[in-house]
């Protein structure tokens, strides 16, 4: 049988993901990594570890996939998108720290950027806004003043990084990406579908270090053995995470919405192959480039903290052991009492996209408990949400229908209780939550002929459950009127 194995190069570790032809998970690996925060407000990653992680998880399942007697048909990749990796053409080695998409050391040459009045022709090509969280601001400091020299450079993110060793890294691995990581950069102008030059000028970016784009289902290159533990097979499959999930909860029609509940949390909107005007607090992306030429774009709201906001309880507060007791410990108080944790740990993202606000607590009295903490970490994942989905609608003119959701963070019951009740709508939690990898492997899949079209994908997508909202809709905008109450303090402070 053959199966299709995806990595997921996500932010704080990597998986490696097993799909069959009928879309059933078979067999995976995950593996932490670890994160680096030299200043305040700055965030790293060492590349030869996100690779060594990678080679361990795909090693684990090509090893359990061998016993077992199935063929390995083809990999895709996905990853975490913003994050930049600079490595040396001669040698193969990163010349720094992957910068990481929370990364808010550019938010001063972001600022100068958008007073030379810059920001409408950004995004104009882009369809993004000029902020810190993009690739091209990163890869502009680290030639200015990280000590790197764009000759014999090698310029990508994430994707682009493990694919170039996946193929062979100095004996002769592809260096390319797909569009929808490269329309994350702030250097690839998303209505002609290439790189600009003049965007590339104006950021101070070498656009010959770049990689080469490619459709997000298609051949890339065949990976070496002596580099990927043994296997020679295509790479045919690439993605940035969100617009992975966004093709992995099945999400092809123009309106299909879906919000994926990780480190940070992205809603995101299939709105087809025409290319929209920009809208303010939200982002234009492309959602991905099939190898028959079918082209979608996305709408998306990014917001920068929401799982981290659970990693924060145990690891900084230390008021959980694991996130697994998130659920039970909020559902234990019947609301917040009051408490509305706003957590803009490195800013915050759609719609606000204020770089300088930072994270904060409002309403605590001696009653609060652990308790109410948890339930207001919990909480803001879904008031950011409804947030982000009253701007899409109000772009699209379109009413949502319903969610679709899946990421760690969404296996809290009570946080989509929550979030059916803001929005008003059914919230339908997919049945293979890794839809991140899901989508890597179905884009792969489908260009190798493991799957067929695009209608057989949809038919495989199934509810693990359906959340129904339950509370009054007055109630719905007090509690609104609240969490806007408490955003406005975080962004005065």
């Amino acid at each position: 049988m053959s199966v299709v194995v995806a990595i997921d190069a996500g932010t704080t570790g990597v998986r490696a993901f097993a799909v069959s032809a009928t879309g059933e998970p078979v067999a995976w690996a995950y593996r932490e990594f670890r994160q680096y925060f030299p200043q305040p407000g700055w965030v790293e990653h060492d590349p030869l570890e996100i690779w060594d992680t990678t080679i361990s998880v795909l090693q684990s399942v090509v090893v359990e996939l061998t016993e077992r007697g199935e063929t390995i048909a083809t990999i895709g990749i996905t990853n975490q998108r913003e994050t930049v990796v600079v490595w040396d053409r001669m040698t193969g080695l990163p010349r720094h720290n992957a910068i990481v998409w929370q990364d808010r050391r550019t938010a001063g040459r972001c600022d100068e950027l958008r007073a030379d009045g810059h920001e409408p022709f950004i995004r104009k090509r882009t369809g993004l806004v000029i902020d810190p969280y993009f690739s091209g601001t990163k890869l502009a400091w680290l030639l200015r003043e990280g000590g790197v020299h764009a000759e014999n450079m090698m310029f990508g993110t994430v994707d682009t990084w493990l694919l170039w060793k996946l193929t062979g890294g100095l004996k002769g691995g592809v260096h390319a990406t797909d569009p929808s990581n490269a329309s994350r950069t702030m250097l690839y102008d998303i209505a002609r579908r290439e790189w600009s030059g003049e965007l590339c000028a104006l950021i101070g970016v070498p656009i010959n270090c770049l990689a080469t784009v490619m459709p997000s289902s298609g051949r890339f290159g065949m990976t070496d053995p002596d580099s990927a533990a043994g296997l020679r097979v295509p790479v045919s499959g690439i993605a940035g995470d969100q617009q992975a999930a966004l093709f992995g909860q099945a999400c092809f029609e123009p309106g299909m919405t879906k919000n994926t509940y990780g480190t940070g949390s992205f809603v995101l909107t299939n709105v087809g192959a025409q290319l929209p005007e920009p809208v303010d607090g939200l982002l234009t992306t492309v959602a991905w480039e099939l190898s028959d030429g079918t082209f979608a774009y996305a709408m998306e709201g990014a917001i920068f903290a929401t799982g981290a906001g659970v990693q924060w309880l145990r690891d900084g507060l230390a008021i959980i052991d694991a996130a697994s007791e998130m659920d039970a410990l909020a559902a234990s108080v019947e609301s917040t009492d009051g408490v509305y944790c706003v957590p803009a740990f490195t800013g915050l993202g759609s719609p606000w996209w204020d770089p300088y606000a930072r994270a904060t607590i409002v309403g605590i009295t001696r009653g609060t408990t652990r308790a109410h903490l948890a339930r207001a970490v919990g909480e803001a994942m879904a008031y950011q949400t409804r947030d982000v989905v009253d701007a899409i609608t109000a772009a699209s003119g379109t009413a949502l229908a319903e969610l679709r959701i899946d990421g760690g963070a969404s296996a809290m019951d009570v946080m989509c209780q929550f979030q059916a009740d803001l929005l008003g709508v059914t919230v339908r939690r997919a049945a293979v939550q890794e839809t991140t990898a899901l989508g890597a492997a179905y884009l792969a899949g489908l260009s190798c002929g493991v799957y067929t079209n695009l209608d057989e994908l949809a038919s495989q997508w199934k509810a693990e459950r359906t959340f129904h909202p339950t509370m009054a809709r007055d109630r719905a905008l007090e509690l609104m009127a609240q969490w806007a109450h408490a955003v406005r303090q975080c962004v005065a402070a």
